[in-house]
C-alpha cells in the first residue's frame, strides 16, 4: 500500500505544475553544489554607473557606441555582440557614425532584435529590429529573456522568430551553438558571475583598457547601472542585470549543449529504495536506508548534470522517497503511540494528554496557560536539567491555586491548569503576577522567571481552550502586561471598527502626539535635521501603533486632518528648537493621497505663511508612489513646494520603480534609502552595490542622501566612507518626544559612534 501510494505521488508530481515548482525550488541547490569560474572568453563591458557620470546625459548618443566598436575593433576582440536597444532613431550625427562604425568591423558586430507585447490589453508580438541604417554590415541575435512563472530566469533559448526569420540568441551566436529556434537550453548557475571579466563603457571608449583583456575574445555589451533598469531575478545569484544573464548563458553554451535526462531514471531509482525503506526491520535500519537512498539519487543526479550535462528533473523521486518515509515513519510512531505516556519525562510533570483525559468536557471551564518568556536564556545559562527544575518549582506555585493541585506542562514553556468554578479570574491572576514574580531558588541559585498568562472559559474539549488561552497570553505579551483573556480576540477586532471614528476625537483632544527621530550629519557628526512620526496613545485602549491606524485614516480620507494637524504641531516645536539650533530642519511625511490635492496643499501654504518660519526650516518626505500615481499633478506640487524655498525628500528610495530619467525630472533636494536595502549593507554585497550607485547617482544630479535603519557602528562605518550624507536610525535614536529631542541636539557624537 505505502509503495503503491509513493509511485502514484511520484507519478503526480512528474506530470504537474507542482512537480515542476519543486524542480525549480531546488534548481539553487542543484547549482550551488559546485562553483565553476567563467571561461574568460566572454567580457562584458558594462554600460555602468560610472559610465552614466561620465556621459552625463540619457540616452547616449550613438557617436559613443561608434567609439567603443572601433576600440574593440582595433584591440582583436570578435564577435562584438550588443544587448542595448537600437529600434529607434537618435540624433542623426550620432547614427550616421555608429553606422560607420560597424561598417568598418566588416561584420564582427551582432545587434540585438526582439519581440515584445503591443501593449498591457494587447498580447500580440511587435517585431523590434535595429534601425535600417545600422543593419549592413551586421548580424542579428535574440535577446528575448523568458522568466519562469516564479519570475525567476533558469534558461535561455538557442533563437527565436522576428520578422519572420529565425534568429539565434546572443549565446547561441557567441557560442557558435546551433538550436531550433523558441527551444530552450538551462543557463550553468553554477558559473560565478562575479569571475566574467568586465570593463567599464567609458574605459573602453577612451581607450583606457588592457587590449589583451578582449583580443580573440567575444564582447558583450549591456547595461549594468541600477537606474538603468534591466534587471532579472535568478535562483542561485539574485537579481542581477541582463547583460550578465546573457553572458552566463553563452558561457553555458561554450562548455557544451545541456541535454534534459527521462524522469523515468531517477523515478525508477526512487521506487527500489522506497521499497527497501518499507521492509527496513527497524527505526534505525529505516532511517539508514532513507538517508542513503537521497543520497544516491541526488549525487547521481548532480553527476549527470555538471559533468555529463544532463540534467534530470527530481521532484518525481523526491516525493516518492520522502511519501514512502513519511508514511513508513508514521507507521512506526503509531506503533509507539499506544505506549506512550502522558508524563513529561523531563519534570515527572503531567503532559497535555493527561490534561485531556483529566479535565471533564461536559462543564463549564477555566483554563490558565503561564508562558515562560524567558526560558532560551535559562536554558542557556542553566542547561536543560536545571531548567527542568526551574519549570517544576515555576509549577509548585501554580499548584496552589490550581483545580485539584493539577499542574500540566503542556510544551516545552508552557504550563497549564484549571480554575476552580468558585474562583474569581481577574483576583486570582493578578495575584499570580505577584507570586510568580519573586525568584525561584534552584541549585543553590536564585533565577528570576519571566512569564506571562492567558485565560480561556467555556465548555469542550482543552485543545482550543488552550489554543485560546496561549494567543491571549502572546497578546499579554505584546501589550506588555502579565496576562489577558481570550475576550480580548474580540474586543480587538471590534477596536478597528470604531478606531476611525475615535481618531476625529482625538485629533479635536490634541490626543495625537509628534514624536522625532533624529537625522545625524557624518559630515559635520551632529544632528542637522529630523522626522516627524505621528503617535497615538488611546486614553482607554492605550497605545495605538501607527501601522493600524495611518491605513485606516488613508483608507477613511481622515489623512488630510491628520497630516495637517501634524504640520501645526511641527511648526510650533520648530520655533523652541530655532532660538538655539536654527539649522536643524523638520521633515513631515505627505500621503501620496494628498500631493495632487489643490484644496490641500493650500492648506498647508497658509500654515506655514501663517507661522512665519523660514522655509527652509521644512522638509517633505514623499515616496516614489506619491509622485507616479499622477505625475503630472504631483511634479507640479513638489516644484510648488521647492519654489516656496521648503526640500523635498523622496523617502523609501529602492522600493519603487523610479528610473535615472524619472528623477531628474523630479524637483527633488534628498533621497533616503529604504531601510531593507542599509541594515545589512555591511555584510551584504548585492546591498552595498545599490547603496553606493545610489549615493553617487543621487551626489551627480545634486541630490544629498538620508541612509535609514542604520543600527550598528559598522554600518555606519561603511555608510561614512560611501560618503553618504546622512543616517537615520536606532544607533542615532529612537523616535522620541519633543522634550527628549531637545536634549538630543545638545548631545555630543562620538564621531565614530
Amino acid at each position: 500500500m505505502i509503495l503503491a501510494a509513493a509511485a502514484l505521488f511520484g507519478l503526480y508530481l512528474s506530470l504537474s505544475v507542482t512537480g515542476a515548482a519543486m524542480d525549480r525550488a531546488l534548481s539553487p541547490v542543484r547549482f550551488g553544489v559546485v562553483h565553476r569560474a567563467a571561461s574568460g572568453k566572454v567580457v562584458i563591458v558594462e554600460m555602468d554607473a560610472r559610465s552614466t557620470a561620465a556621459i552625463r546625459r540619457w540616452p547616449w548618443s550613438r557617436s559613443y557606441y561608434a567609439m567603443a566598436v572601433d576600440r574593440l575593433n582595433e584591440a582583436g576582440a570578435a564577435p562584438i555582440v550588443f544587448d542595448v536597444e537600437f529600434s529607434s532613431s537618435s540624433d542623426a550625427a550620432g547614427d550616421h557614425a555608429f553606422a560607420a562604425a560597424l561598417a568598418r568591423a566588416e561584420g564582427k558586430v551582432a545587434l540585438p532584435t526582439f519581440g515584445q507585447s503591443a501593449n498591457l490589453t494587447d498580447q500580440r508580438t511587435i517585431d523590434a529590429l535595429p534601425i535600417p541604417e545600422l543593419r549592413s554590415n551586421v548580424a542579428l541575435a535574440s535577446v528575448n529573456i523568458a522568466p519562469d512563472p516564479d519570475g525567476q530566469v533558469r534558461t535561455m533559448p538557442f533563437g527565436t522568430m522576428t520578422a519572420g526569420i529565425p534568429r539565434p540568441s546572443l549565446s547561441a551566436y557567441i557560442a557558435q551553438r546551433s538550436g531550433a529556434a523558441n527551444t530552450d537550453f538551462p543557463i550553468d548557475m553554477s558559473i560565478d558571475p562575479t569571475t566574467i571579466p568586465r570593463l567599464s563603457f567609458i574605459d573602453v571608449v577612451r581607450g583606457r583598457f588592457d587590449r589583451a583583456t578582449v583580443r580573440g575574445h567575444s564582447v558583450l555589451i549591456g547595461a549594468t547601472a541600477i537606474e538603468m533598469g534591466d534587471r532579472y531575478g535568478t535562483p542561485q545569484w539574485g537579481v542581477i542585470p541582463g547583460v550578465v544573464v546573457q553572458a552566463m548563458a553563452a558561457e553555458t553554451l561554450l562548455r557544451g549543449v545541456p541535454g534534459e535526462g527521462a524522469a523515468l531514471v531517477p523515478y525508477l531509482i526512487a521506487l527500489l529504495a522506497a521499497a527497501a525503506m518499507i521492509a527496513a526491520a527497524s527505526t534505525r535500519r529505516l532511517i539508514f536506508t532513507s538517508g542513503l537512498s537521497l543520497v544516491v539519487i541526488v549525487a547521481l543526479v548532480l553527476l549527470a548534470q555538471h559533468w555529463l550535462l544532463l540534467t534530470y528533473p527530481l521532484a518525481a523521486a523526491l516525493g516518492v522517497i520522502l511519501l514512502a518515509g513519511t508514511a513508513c515513519a508514521l507507521r512506526e510512531a503509531c506503533d509507539r503511540f499506544r505506549v506512550q505516556r502522558t508524563i513529561d519525562e523531563a519534570t515527572g510533570l503531567p503532559n497535555a494528554r493527561a490534561m485531556d483525559a483529566c479535565v471533564g468536557t461536559g462543564n463549564a471551564t477555566t483554563l490558565v496557560a503561564v508562558q515562560i518568556e524567558n526560558y532560551d536564556s535559562l536554558l542557556a545559562v542553566l542547561g536543560i536539567r536545571l531548567v527542568s527544575d526551574v519549570v517544576v518549582r515555576v509549577s509548585e506555585r501554580l499548584a496552589l491555586i490550581a483545580d485539584d493541585r493539577r499542574v500540566f506542562r503542556t510544551s516545552e514553556r508552557q504550563l497549564a491548569f484549571t480554575l476552580p468554578a468558585d474562583q474569581p479570574i481577574d483576583d486570582t491572576l493578578d495575584g499570580l503576577r505577584l507570586v510568580l514574580r519573586q525568584p525561584v531558588e534552584v541549585a543553590g541559585r536564585r533565577v528570576d522567571v519571566s512569564a506571562s498568562a492567558g485565560a480561556s472559559s467555556g465548555v469542550g474539549g482543552t485543545e482550543h481552550l488552550l489554543v485560546e488561552a496561549v494567543i491571549a497570553a502572546d497578546d499579554a505579551l505584546r501589550a506588555g502586561v502579565f496576562w489577558r483573556s481570550s475576550a480580548h480576540d474580540t474586543h480587538d477586532r471590534e477596536v478597528a471598527i470604531s478606531l476611525m471614528g475615535e481618531l476625529d476625537e482625538a485629533l479635536a483632544a490634541d490626543q495625537i502626539e509628534v514624536f522625532y527621530q533624529p537625522k545625524y550629519n557624518l559630515r559635520e557628526d551632529r544632528i542637522t535635521g529630523v522626522e516627524a512620526l505621528v503617535r497615538w496613545k488611546h486614553p482607554q485602549r492605550g497605545f495605538i501603533g501607527p501601522d493600524l491606524f495611518i491605513p485606516l485614516a488613508e483608507k477613511t480620507n481622515r489623512i488630510e486632518p491628520m497630516t495637517l494637524y501634524v504640520l501645526r504641531r511641527v511648526v510650533r516645536d520648530l520655533t523652541k528648537w530655532r532660538t538655539t539650533h536654527a539649522d536643524v530642519t523638520a521633515a513631515v511625511n505627505i500621503s501620496a493621497n494628498l500631493l495632487s490635492d489643490a484644496s490641500f496643499n493650500t492648506k498647508v501654504e497658509d500654515i506655514i505663511e501663517a507661522s512665519g518660519l523660514p522655509k527652509s526650516s521644512l522638509v517633505f518626505e514623499v515616496t516614489e508612489s506619491a509622485t507616479m500615481s499622477d505625475p503630472i499633478r504631483a511634479i507640479a506640487a513638489l516644484r510648488r513646494y521647492r519654489d516656496l524655498g521648503i526640500a523635498v525628500s523622496m523617502d523609501d528610495y529602492g522600493t519603487g520603480q523610479s528610473t535615472l530619467t524619472y528623477l531628474r525630472q523630479l524637483p527633488l533636494n534628498e533621497l533616503k534609502i529604504d531601510r531593507s536595502f542599509v541594515q545589512h549593507v555591511h555584510r551584504n554585497p548585492n546591498d552595498a552595490l545599490l547603496v553606493r550607485s545610489t549615493i553617487e547617482l543621487a551626489h551627480n544630479l545634486g541630490l544629498k542622501v538620508v541612509a535609514e535603519g542604520v543600527e550598528d557602528a559598522e554600518c555606519l562605518a561603511y555608510l561614512r566612507v560611501c560618503g553618504c550624507d546622512l543616517i537615520q536610525g536606532y544607533l542615532i535614536s529612537k523616535p522620541v518626544p519633543l522634550a527628549q529631542f531637545l536634549l538630543l541636539l545638545d548631545r555630543a557624537f562620538p564621531k565614530a559612534a
